[in-house]
Formats: structure tokens, C-alpha cells, sequence
């Protein structure tokens, strides 16, 4: 409706009209009106999760999924499966790396494997780590750091680690920035230095008290969630139920508000040397997905070896027989004698290999 129409036609209503009027007014508007006035929308599933969908289910004591993933595939395979959350963890170090600690991986490093996850995963809520060396010097490195990791990782919000006050201090200038934060206490791998490895915390009364202190500053600065990693189960469930927000348990035990795992150890990509070096007590393999792999490759190399691969099957461009033989001719004007039998060699094998009862070239 134009702007004189909808005058024209507001003369012709009674005073007291005041429902006809907004009727008008929202006519005017270029926007569906059930999109500005129907309310909340049920979340769609194939929808990307969100703050909001998180903060429902820790209302509703839904359990939240996080699976961290590094790459295309994986990413593909969390969105597949209905993982809640993506995490793009600095454990990429370790798994993807082949490093021994979290601590060498650098935020170009990290940005690489970030793009590559938000290629891949249309649902899940998209997380990055902030590696070891872009975040401690000052909060406006910190700022940097996450604006990065969302322009150019493409990620919905960032994690960092550690409770100490300079750790807070960035947090906060980070959520007021515009961007989401997810905390981590607890075993925190970044710290191993000062810790004395990977060592498991809250095995204490001032440590645990320290593990539900740390959480609960994390959470007045702004998180929307905290990761609580290798603490005993009766300080996790004190620290979930001292804070608002959602806790995510790795080697917590049970009473989080959600679990996450890092996708090669969940998966049991872990018979190799490295992998078998760094894999956590608490991890549950759900398949031993390597051994699939290791069978794959032998069972490759031997096809290989024995020229049983490629057969006739996977060997589908052809060529006419005709055409065969003025390649022939071809290769032979220019003096490629070798190389014009090599063709009518493998012509002849081909044929035979195709044809009913015809046996693979490494019969003949």
C-alpha cells in the first residue's frame, strides 16, 4: 500500500479506530507480520544452534553435545550427526599436529583449521580456541585475537582458558566487544608449565573450592558457558550447580550440563604411536575407527602390489578400438615405438579383462 492510499484510506476511519489504524500501520511495513509480531519461533533443527537454543536446553536439563573437529570431514560428521556444538580446539596441536602439547599452534594455524570447520557445519554452534600467546599480553590482544577468529574463522563465538585475574580481565573485554565466550577451568592445557603437566585439579578443598570460584568469575564477566576438564565428579556437580550457566564436562564425570570429546579419541583413531601416547583415561572410544583405517591401507597396498588394482571397474575411461589404432599410428610417426607397444599391450589386456570370463591384467 502507498503512503497516499494508506492517508486516503485513514480519513475514512472513526475516531476511535485505534485496531484499524495499526492494521494500516503494519501494512505499511516491507517485513511478513508474522515475523515481526508472531512471537518466538520453535528452533528448527536444521537450523544453526545458537546462544539462545543452548541456554533453552540447560533450562529444560537437556544434556548439550560438543565434539571438537578441525577439518572439512569432520565438521561434515558433527552436522551429520546433531552435534550441538562445534569446537575448534587448540588440541589440533596434538591430534592433527602431531605436537606434544597444545601450546605450539599458532592463530594462523588455528584460523586454517577454523575456516575449513565452518565450511563444513551448516547446525552446530561454532567455537574456537584462542591458542597459547594470542590473548595474555593485554586485553586489547585478547579483543583482537577473537575479532579475528570470527571475521576471518568464521566461528559464532571464541573459548579461552584459565581463571587467573588476567585470564577474567580479557573475558570481559572480550564479551563486551560483541563476542561470546565460552571459559575453561580446571586441567587447563595451556598451563601446563605452571601446573607441572597434564595433571588432573580440584583433588583438594583449596583447589576445588578454587574450580567453582574460578567458574563463577567467568560467569559474572559474561561466558555463556564453562568447560570443566579433568576435575572429580562431586566438584563438578557443585560448580554446575553454583552457576546459571551450562557446564561442559571432559573427564568431569556425569553432572555437567553437557560432555565434550575430542573427535579423533571418541572415535578411536588412536592406534597410532602418537595418538596412543596422548589419549586421556577418561575417554570412551565409541568405534576404533583406526583400525578401520589401518585394514583399508593394507588391504591397499596389497591390490597394489599384486595389480589387482585397478580392475576393469575402476577403470572406466575407454577409448575405440579405431581410435586405438591411429594413436597407434600416431605414436609411431613420432617415433615412439616403445610407447606405441606399451598401448596396444594394455588395448589388449583391457579387452580381454572386460570381456565375459575375462581375467584381471594381472592373470595375464
Amino acid at each position: 500500500m502507498t503512503t497516499l492510499a494508506f492517508l486516503s484510506k485513514a480519513k475514512t476511519l472513526k475516531p476511535n479506530s485505534n485496531s484499524n489504524f495499526f492494521t494500516l500501520l503494519r501494512c505499511m511495513s516491507n517485513v511478513p507480520e508474522n515475523t515481526v509480531y508472531g512471537g518466538p519461533k520453535n528452533q528448527n533443527p536444521n537450523q544453526r544452534v545458537t546462544l539462545t537454543h543452548l541456554r533453552q536446553k540447560h533450562r529444560q536439563a537437556q544434556p548439550i553435545t560438543v565434539v571438537t573437529a578441525y577439518d572439512y570431514p569432520s565438521a561434515v560428521h558433527l552436522d551429520t550427526a546433531g552435534i550441538d556444538v562445534c569446537l575448534v580446539g587448540d588440541s589440533a596441536s596434538m591430534v592433527v599436529h602431531g605436537h606434544d602439547t597444545t601450546l605450539p599452534i599458532s592463530l594462523d594455524e588455528m584460523l586454517v583449521h577454523c575456516r575449513a570447520v565452518a565450511r563444513g557445519a551448516q547446525r552446530p554452534l561454532l567455537v574456537g580456541d584462542l591458542p597459547f600467546g594470542t590473548y595474555e599480553s593485554s586485553t586489547s590482544q585478547a579483543v583482537d585475537t577473537a575479532v579475528r577468529v570470527l571475521k576471518e574463522g568464521g566461528m559464532d563465538a571464541i573459548k579461552l582458558e584459565g581463571g587467573s585475574p588476567s585470564r577474567i580481565s580479557a573475558a570481559k573485554a572480550i564479551v563486551e566487544a560483541g563476542i561470546a565466550v565460552m571459559g575453561h577451568v580446571g586441567l587447563t592445557p595451556q598451563a601446563i608449565s605452571v601446573l607441572g603437566g597434564f595433571r588432573p585439579q580440584g583433588r583438594n578443598v583449596a583447589s576445588a573450592v578454587k574450580v567453582v570460584e574460578t567458574a563463577m568469575a567467568l560467569q559474572e564477566v559474561g561466558c555463556f558457558s564453562v568447560v570443566l576438564e579433568c576435575v572429580p565428579p562431586p566438584v563438578a556437580a557443585a560448580a554446575t550447580s553454583a552457576l546459571r550457566i551450562p557446564t561442559i564436562g571432559i573427564g568431569a564425570g556425569p553432572f555437567c550440563s553437557g560432555q565434550v570429546l575430542v573427535y579423533h579419541d571418541l572415535l578411536g583413531m588412536l592406534q597410532h604411536p602418537h595418538h596412543a601416547k596422548v589419549t586421556p583415561k577418561f575417554c570412551k572410544q565409541f568405534a576404533r575407527v583406526g583400525d578401520v583405517i589401518n585394514k583399508a591401507l593394507l588391504e591397499y597396498r596389497e591390490e597394489v602390489t599384486n595389480g589387482s588394482f585397478p580392475g576393469p571397474v575402476h577403470s572406466p575411461y575407454k577409448i575405440s578400438g579405431s581410435d586405438v589404432k591411429d594413436f597407434l599410428n600416431e605414436l609411431q610417426k613420432l617415433g615412439l615405438e616403445k610407447a606405441a607397444s606399451a598401448a596396444a599391450e594394455a588395448a589388449e589386456k583391457t579387452s580381454k579383462a572386460e570381456s565375459p570370463g575375462g581375467g584381471s591384467p594381472a592373470s595375464d
